[in-house]
């Protein structure tokens, strides 16, 4: 049953033995789930090479000049007790190299996690694009890496941050790279500002905290008094800052790009990635859990989604609008990052499907190699007058120059085009292409005059040849620009009162570790011409009193889209925790397998590891122990039955088993560890379901059998589709009102 419906986890191609292995053998080959980059040249130039074969060969250990090596566990010295010699050259190479093994990390964005997987057009952007890859069942090799913003490689992946949504594009006409974010506003107009807002946003320079997170004086002061900032922190603050997983999160392209048609018409779109799943989140205290239990908890998410065959999928789609000499729609400037166009007035119309379907082979030689540029376009795509985008345009090329060693990181195999190249870049760092010719210029005749250029008809890259408005060279902005917080009341009215309440209580617990009290009341003056109410309830929290507006509170609609409750979503990739101390087997057999039925991956916890049932012919893989379990990692929790404290059930071995309810004959009482497993996901407002006497978790956990979300029933079968229902809708909202 296992090997139709896999769950995450296995840990090789095969079962390693007990002894070392001593009989010389070759590589074994990748997990099923893994995959390096394609096989092309370092000129894009395919090679039919086997992507399991492109690393380490042969049966034998070498030094990197092929030389087969006796031993690599000693040193050469003078005698067993003597000194070691310079001469080793084995001992050099393999420190040397070991001593150059890391190199800088991204300055933002350094946390990340990446996928391969493939782009299915669906032809519908014909009208306004001629990018081929676009077409109607054109399939497209891709790269997708997630990321936060401001923490370093070593920070927790649940942070309150922005996320990165960056898809490299291995089209059939060069590279096109889509380097968004889940957040489809930024926090400044003008790229100028870049340094200035990371600067403040990364921990303070004399104690370097705190790491990966906005909740400190220099973030607050520096957007409260740049409150074009408000958009995109009011996004942070909200739902949107803490995914419940990359699956889960949209991607936006923020800028606006504009496209050009087979005919040369021009449009304006903005770019925007769908998840199948649906956008959904985690709480507060169950992300601040995540980071300490489990601060590889996104990557794991997503690698282990692919191991078990849920691949994620996203939509590509575009808002589209006329390109207009005043570049605006519906009083909108469309050059204004901080601003969004609500999809109500200009839906989102799919174009695209992306699947990712194969983690990568090594880490470092793809999702640490991998270097992103907007400027990567294809014809058919080109940009516009963004002052952020300008600015973006020149600084990921001389990132990647510092970051990866020199001019040809292209060349590196995560980075390499699929599409041929015949460019006339010689030299430099880490040149690997062995370019042929004499004559690396043109025009030439030495080598037959090749590099010839070629025009729009052989598929050349043209830029648009827009008209440039006569003008005085200024340092200015428009005066749309100035307009901050209409957009943020907007996206306000648009949530939800249980994200209201999220919110509020993110600012809250942001500006109490501001230590400047200054700060709190100048963000309490931009919270007030967002909404009054949201200002009041954080100056309570705060225990400061409200300002009144500055401005008249803008009279915008709201919109819908901008909210994460209140529709439904396929439940396909969500984790199921079903909870068993051994008993009644058959019953959690049937739930498991209706679980993988539903395209769910369902992980079975037990008091130890191993198998239940392991006499049955029939046994059942335990995933997870009670002393490893966290309901972080469930969507929903099964409880088939209510399981005696185990032997590990003390305070000294597990201090989670310090909680919970005890007391009572040995018949009634329940391990600890399962109350607090059943009172987080209670709280954290998740399904649970149970049966087999699982109501006593609930008396223990002081979790009422009708409340909310509570399913009880005969057995797993009769309680699943109940708790399925519930996790379309993601959370039991419910459960806990709002009280705005």
């Amino acid at each position: 049953m296992e090997q139709q419906h896999p769950v995450p986890g296995r840990p090789g191609p095969e079962p390693p033995s007990l002894e070392e292995p001593t009989e010389p053998r070759g590589p074994l080959p990748p997990k099923p789930d893994q995959s390096g980059p394609a096989t092309v040249s370092p000129t894009g130039q395919p090679t039919g090479a086997d992507r399991a074969v492109m690393a380490q060969g042969g049966e034998y250990l070498t030094t990197a000049q092929g030389h087969r090596l006796p031993d690599t566990d000693h040193s050469l010295k003078v005698g067993a007790r003597g000194p070691v010699l310079l001469r080793d050259h084995h001992l050099r190479e393999k420190i040397t190299h070991f001593d150059h093994e890391r190199i800088p990390e991204r300055v933002v964005h350094a946390r990340g996690a990446a996928a391969h997987g493939v782009f299915r057009g669906y032809g519908t952007a014909a009208s306004v694009t001629r990018a081929a890859f676009l077409g109607k069942d054109v399939e497209t090799p891709v790269f997708v890496r997630f990321s936060t913003v401001l923490g370093s490689r070593g920070s927790a992946d649940t942070v309150r941050d922005t996320r990165g949504f960056a898809v490299k594009f291995y089209t059939g006409e060069g590279v096109f790279d889509l380097v968004g974010n889940n957040i489809p506003v930024f926090f400044i107009q003008d790229a100028i500002k870049f340094p200035d807002v990371i600067h403040a946003g990364k921990p303070h320079p004399d104690r370097e905290i705190p790491q990966a997170q906005s909740a400190h004086d220099t973030f607050w002061d520096f957007v409260s008094l740049h409150t074009e900032a408000t958009h995109h922190t009011l996004w942070n603050m909200s739902d949107r800052g803490i995914p419940r997983s990359y699956r889960m999160m949209e991607g936006f392209g923020v800028h606006t790009f504009r496209l050009v048609n087979a005919d040369g018409e021009t449009t304006l779109a903005k770019f925007h990635w769908k998840p199948r799943l649906g956008v959904h989140s985690q709480v507060w205290e169950e992300a601040q859990i995540t980071s300490g239990a489990d601060p590889d908890f996104h990557r794991r998410d997503l690698a282990d989604a692919i191991e078990a065959g849920a691949h994620p999928q996203w939509e590509l789609g575009i808002q589209t609008f006329p390109d207009t000499p005043e570049q605006t729609f519906e009083g909108i400037d469309l050059l204004d990052p901080t601003k969004i166009v609500p999809e109500e007035l200009a839906p989102v119309q799919p174009i695209g499907l992306l699947t990712l379907d194969r983690n990568p082979g090594n880490f470092f030689a793809e999702t640490e190699q991998v270097a992103f540029h907007p400027g990567h376009l294809v014809p058919g795509i080109d940009v516009t007058d963004d002052p952020l985008l300008a600015g973006r345009l020149f600084s990921y090329i001389d990132t990647q120059i510092t970051r990866l060693g020199g001019p040809n990181f292209a060349q590196l195999p995560i980075n390499r085009p699929h599409a041929p190249v015949n460019d006339m870049l010689r030299d430099g760092m880490h040149q690997t292409a062995v370019h042929r010719g004499t004559a690396p210029y043109r025009p030439n005749s030495l080598d037959g005059g090749c590099p010839f250029t070629a025009g729009a008809d052989a598929g050349a890259y043209v830029e648009v040849p827009v008209e440039v408005p006569a003008g005085r060279k200024v340092r200015e902005v428009p005066a749309s620009f100035s307009d901050h917080f209409s957009q943020p009341r907007q996206f306000w009215l648009s949530l939800s009162p249980v994200e209201q309440e999220h919110v509020i209580s993110a600012y809250t617990f942001e500006l109490s570790r501001c230590y400047e009290n200054a700060i709190r009341e100048r963000v309490l003056r931009t919270l007030a011409n967002i909404d009054p109410r949201l200002c009041q309830e954080v100056a309570e929290g705060l225990g400061l009193p409200a300002p009144e507006p500055s401005e008249p509170l803008a009279d915008v609609a709201p919109s819908p889209a901008l909210s994460q409750v209140g529709r439904e979503w396929p439940v396909a990739g969500r984790v199921v925790g079903i909870v068993t101390d051994g008993g009644g087997l058959e019953s959690v057999r049937a739930a498991r397998q209706a679980v993988l039925d539903q395209g769910m991956v369902p992980l079975v916890v037990a008091p130890t590891g191993g198998v239940l049932g392991a006499d049955t012919g029939d046994p059942v893989t335990v995933q997870r122990t009670f002393a490893a379990a966290r309901s972080i990692e469930f969507d929903a929790l099964l409880l088939a039955g209510a399981p005696a404290p185990a032997a590990d059930a003390h305070g000294a071995r597990d201090a989670k088993a310090g909680s919970g309810n005890r007391s009572g004959d040995a018949g009634s009482a329940v391990d600890p560890r399962v109350v607090l497993l059943a009172c987080e996901t209670y709280r954290h407002s998740k399904a649970l379901g149970g049966w087999a006497g699982a109501e006593r978790v609930w008396q223990a956990a002081g979790i009422a059998s009708d409340a909310p979300g509570v399913v009880g029933g005969g057995d797993g079968l009769e309680v699943l589709p109940e708790v399925v229902r519930l996790l379309t809708r993601h959370r039991v909202w419910e459960r806990f009102p709002s009280a705005l």
